[in-house]
């Protein structure tokens, strides 16, 4: 019988894991990308996301929370924009 050394492998992490440091960084992006087009819908998704990343324990706990101030920035862009011109639409040209 012969015995061959394998190479020791690595602990793959939970799929749930992965998942959360997904949602922890598609919550970043989705709330940067809110700042400039679709605030109104990217941004509550951004919060929702980043939220439960948080719940579910991340390992990227930083970009979830980047993502969740990012979310909450689009609704306040979205309400001083309202605001200020008193409908939902805006355009970079006035």
């Amino acid at each position: 019988m012969q015995l061959t050394a394998q190479a020791p492998t690595k602990a793959a992490r939970p799929a749930g894991r992965r998942d959360t440091d997904g949602m922890a960084v598609a919550s970043f992006v989705l709330g940067l990308v809110g700042l400039l087009v679709m605030n109104v819908f990217l941004g509550p998704v951004a919060i929702v996301l980043a939220g439960l990343a948080l719940w579910r324990g991340t390992e990227r706990r930083g970009r979830a929370l980047l993502g969740l101030g990012l979310g909450v920035a689009d609704l306040v862009v979205l309400g001083a924009l309202v605001a200020a011109d008193g409908t939902f639409s805006w355009s970079i040209t006035g």
